[in-house]
């Protein structure tokens, strides 16, 4: 997802980047945001899990965590956001742009942001894909993340399968 979401992004002329540690990385700033590149996620394909690290983040449950997020990403220029999590992520997104006018008005009035920056980031688009190996959410055939797990599980059981065999021994 991570991939095809940079890669596209790219394609389409945006500026893409990856916000390392999830909500975490989006309130603490700084060097966890990456520019990316195509040769950024080249050869990630095959690996399971998030390639850019995932979090829980107390900080973003709050307000104020969720203000400074969106400080963080005005002075990116960022407008654009693409979460790819389970539930909590997605609640905490959709929380995130219903409060989004109220923190551009304040973070305004703190004179935390300027008269082009407000106006370059007046809306937040959200993208929410279901990353999770839990299966469980509403709507879904299969989720990111279960088709991953269960690939691995394969893998994990053809490989004990056959050093159980070279070993000519049965393992349980």
């Amino acid at each position: 997802a991570v991939r095809a979401v940079v890669r596209m992004g790219i394609y389409v002329g945006f500026k893409v980047y990856a916000i390392h540690e999830g909500y975490q990385g989006m309130v603490d700033g700084g060097n966890c945001f990456k520019d990316m590149t195509w040769k950024d996620v080249s050869g990630i394909i095959q690996r399971g899990g998030t390639v850019i690290g995932s979090a829980r983040c107390q900080d973003f449950r709050e307000r104020w965590g969720r203000k400074k997020a969106a400080l963080n990403l005005i002075k990116r220029g960022i407008n654009n956001l693409v979460v790819i999590g389970g539930d909590g992520s997605l609640t905490g997104a959709n929380l995130f742009r219903l409060e989004w006018a109220e923190h551009l008005t304040e973070l305004s009035e703190e004179e935390l942001i300027t008269d082009a920056e407000k106006e370059h980031c007046s809306h937040l688009n959200i993208v929410g894909m279901v990353g999770s190996i839990d299966n469980d959410f509403c709507g879904t055939d299969m989720t990111i993340g279960t088709d991953t797990a269960l690939h691995r599980i394969i893998e994990c059981v053809d490989a004990i399968s056959t050093t159980a065999q070279s070993h000519q021994r049965t393992f349980v």
